[in-house]
């Protein structure tokens, strides 16, 4: 099996995992800190009340009941949860900074072993021509051998997946794995489950929200060898994709369009910073090819352990101050935030996993933190 990132969570009871998981604050970095110090999923949701008190914040651990509800309803459902390091778990998103520690799938679970992935991305309000090059490079794609990755959006993604139907389709979803959004998308959600796979990283009957999608983007990147981009604003989420595509090691392949439709300046932009322009299909395969078979297995900057020397209160209240002081509501990196601080990674790292379970602070994919302002 494909060497892990993080331990293998196989080894550990579901419900506790999932516990820790959907418990108040608690992100897939966080979780995996929390994993390292105190080694299982029920000792960490243990002592997180106990975190929180020192801080005078109230916590919410996910209880049991609701952990086995969701396990039951997503059952019921015809869906089973996954967790990481499983055989079914996507071999693509191991590396990742920040793979979902549970994820819930519905449909050919097989698909998601597939090497031979290809996200395609766009616009939702896409144009006739758009959307119909859409469709046609994921049937042609999927002829060639790929399985096309998509979000399951109106527009380029909608078409992405019918043409990939019959060859291998992937949705992921901003939302519980019972939810369709859009809800026009009913009927293709019903085709993809029956050929295709369906994965979901928020609790089941979550709605989708605005903080989902750059999310979502990520496991869309992460999943792809390359990613295609079909028309896009120059603010849209495509674009998030495509960069979480590049931080991840992948090709990024964008179509050109005309510069008076301001659904193609994000594409242009692409093709202007290094994407290979995609007018057909050989473009992306003349790239493709030539890559490893395989994924590459190369990650972001490694996982930072957790202290384990003690450190005074006076220096971590010292840096505590230095970290939210360099903070705002706009995200950055946690590398750029450590060498603005000039603090070690393992005080930061340490700091980080308290103001996130505390509510001061924000993941974000691509290993970034921002700060919570709280309201007034």
């Amino acid at each position: 099996m494909t060497a892990l990132r993080y331990p293998d969570l196989s080894t550990f009871d579901l419900v506790d995992c999932l516990r820790l998981i959907r418990s108040e604050h608690v992100g897939p970095i966080t979780f995996f800190h929390l994993l390292e110090r105190y080694k299982t999923p029920a000792h960490a949701i243990a002592v997180l009340p106990e975190i929180a008190a020192r801080k005078g914040k109230p916590f919410t651990a996910c209880t049991r009941e609701d952990a086995e509800r969701e396990i039951s309803l997503t059952h019921k459902f015809g869906a089973r949860l996954i967790r990481y390091g499983e055989a079914e778990y996507p071999a693509a998103l191991l590396h990742l900074y920040d793979p979902p520690p549970v994820m819930t799938v519905l449909g050919r679970t097989e698909l998601l072993r597939e090497t031979e992935v290809l996200g395609i991305v766009g616009a939702r309000n896409a144009s006739t021509n758009g959307k119909h090059f859409a469709r046609r490079m994921a049937r042609s794609m999927g002829e060639k051998g790929f399985v096309i990755a998509s979000g399951l959006a109106r527009g380029i993604d909608t078409e992405a997946h019918i043409g990939s139907l019959e060859s291998g389709t992937i949705a992921v979803t901003a939302c519980g794995i019972d939810v369709v959004y859009p809800p026009e998308n009913n009927s293709l959600y019903s085709s993809i489950a029956e050929k295709g796979v369906v994965i979901a990283e928020q609790p089941f009957g979550a709605q989708p929200h605005a903080k989902s999608f750059p999310k979502r983007n990520r496991l869309i990147a992460g999943l792809s060898r390359g990613v295609l981009v079909v028309e896009a604003s120059l603010k849209s989420g495509s674009l998030i994709t495509a960069q979480l595509a590049l931080e991840q090691g992948r090709e990024v392949f964008s179509v050109p369009g005309s510069p008076l439709d301001p659904r193609c300046r994000g594409t242009n932009d692409l093709i202007r910073q290094g994407a290979t322009l995609t007018e057909s299909e050989e473009d992306m395969l003349s790239v493709l090819r030539t890559m490893p078979r395989a994924l590459r297995e190369a990650t972001p900057e490694e996982y930072t352990p957790l202290p384990a020397t003690p450190v005074s209160e006076e220096t971590l209240a010292d840096a505590r101050h230095t970290i939210l002081e360099n903070l705002s509501v706009s995200p950055v990196l946690v590398d750029e935030l450590i060498a603005e601080c000039q603090l070690t990674p393992h005080i930061v790292a340490g700091l980080l996993l308290e103001l996130e379970l505390t509510g001061h602070i924000e993941r974000h994919p691509g290993n970034r933190v921002s700060q919570i302002m709280e309201s007034a």
